[in-house]
């Protein structure tokens, strides 16, 4: 059997494996494996994998990815990230459609906390979601209010997702990080723009605050002000710290734990419990990234040994005659398809040992190319009918919005991000202008 086909079974396989439900790190750690041993027997088949995993564990950065992930979850556990809104409950609810572009902001803020969309999805259902209803916000609108602003969280400082691609792709977290500033920003921007002119042409889809629930004394309103900034502040001052050059990115990393911590502290809601959930979650988010990237690194390995990556390109480049745009948009499209049944790291430990070496080989940024990556993802998940975000919103949204209601609310936002993405494929600069300007490149 030819190298090609071999590495057509193992990608054919491992699909059939994640479609069947099987864990991510134990499907491609399993196809890894007994294509390892069926190729090189039992002394040559732990060779490669092996020096993988062992150059992805003496990564100094990789110890920033538990810090992040506790910084975020003693934010949300601890309450801290619900005083945003209701600090926006206030200072935006009296505009048409301000509950709804505050919750982009929270969405936001609280997904960036911790990198992962997930988060926002938990606290704008319990929070922002049941606030806007009973104000008679339109649920269809919310609805994909909160799905699409969780979203963004992925995009901006200190993304989990950017860190993960950083890690598989071996580029600097710092620069990804930069590149998914101004990305991240014209999308909120888009979603900001459509809430309010919907909302200025069409009132009733979301009302302001009525006059009684406005009122307040200002001394209030300030004190309101000051605990929604609180979170602001410290992931500012952690990628502020980085990006002046005061910490490194671990260093960074464990001043946003520590203060998150502190932060808890000085409002005496460091319980018993919430630090017993916070570690538990951290641990269990953790331990979960750590072995879906050993067995990325494990299965990209394997297929490097079988000179896949240069077959993929002389098939695309040479035998299908395509160009590199024409390859480029074909990427962006399987991610989009895999984005119905797989989430951001199954899909990128899929990929990544195929696509990002194709994609320096044709000329194009790979720092450039994470961010598409990641708005893709964002796509992904809001795509019906298999989309991940749709069923998490319908888990945990209460049973009078049906999913008929979730893939309807989902249509504007999508179409809004897929112009976005045209708009950072056509002029690169929107991504690479701020990390080639912050690094002098």
């Amino acid at each position: 059997m030819s190298n090609e086909y071999i590495a057509l079974l193992m990608f054919s396989t491992l699909m059939l494996m994640l479609v069947t439900g099987q864990r991510v790190f134990g499907a491609v750690g399993f196809v890894a494996a007994v294509s390892a041993l069926f190729l090189w027997g039992g002394t040559g088949a732990g060779e490669m994998p092996f020096n993988a995993s062992i150059g992805l564990l003496n990564w100094y950065p990789l110890l920033t990815l538990p810090l992040f992930i506790f910084m975020g979850y003693m934010l949300s556990e601890s309450g801290i990230a619900g005083d945003l809104y209701r600090m926006f409950h206030v200072w935006m609810g009296p505009l048409p459609g301000g509950l709804a572009l505050g919750t982009i902001v929270l969405m936001v803020a609280i997904s960036a906390m911790n990198g992962l969309s997930v988060a926002g999805m938990a606290i704008g259902t319990s929070i922002a979601l049941p606030e806007m209803l009973k104000r008679k916000y339109d649920k269809i609108m919310v609805t994909g209010v909160i799905q699409a602003g969780s979203s963004l969280g992925i995009m901006v400082p200190p993304s989990i997702v950017l860190v993960l691609y950083g890690m598989i792709a071996r580029q600097p977290v710092s620069q990804l990080w930069l590149a998914g500033v101004f990305p991240g920003l014209l999308l909120a921007v888009l979603f900001g723009g459509y809430i309010a002119i919907r909302c200025k042409l069409n009132p009733e889809l979301g009302p302001p605050l009525p006059k009684e629930e406005r009122e307040m004394p200002m001394k209030e309103k300030l004190q309101l002000l000051y605990a929604g900034i609180l979170p602001l502040a410290i992931i500012f001052s952690v990628t502020g710290l980085f990006m002046i050059g005061v910490t490194s990115l671990v260093e960074s990393s464990a001043v946003g734990a520590a203060a998150a911590t502190i932060a808890a502290i000085a409002k005496k809601r460091l319980t018993r419990k919430v630090l017993d959930n916070t570690l538990h979650m951290t641990l269990s988010v953790s331990c979960m990234f750590m072995w879906i990237i050993l067995a990325a690194l494990c299965f990209g390995a394997v297929f490097d040994g079988l000179g896949a990556v240069k077959a993929i390109e002389i098939l695309f480049l040479e035998k299908w005659g395509l160009g590199p745009w024409q390859v480029l948009i074909m990427m962006q499209v399987s991610y989009i398809l895999m984005g119905m049944f797989l989430d951001d790291t199954a899909m990128l430990v899929i990929v990544a040992p195929l696509y990002i070496p194709l994609i320096i080989s044709m000329g194009f940024n790979p720092i450039w190319y994470g961010v598409l990556y990641t708005v893709t993802c964002q796509i992904a998940y809001m795509t019906p009918p298999f989309g991940y975000n749709l069923f998490l919103m319908k888990a945990m949204a209460p049973p009078e919005i049906t999913l008929m209601d979730i893939y309807k609310s989902i249509v504007p936002f999508v179409l809004l991000m897929c112009f976005g993405l045209a708009l950072i494929m056509m002029f690169p600069q929107i991504a690479l202008w701020l990390p080639e300007y912050y690094y002098g490149t």
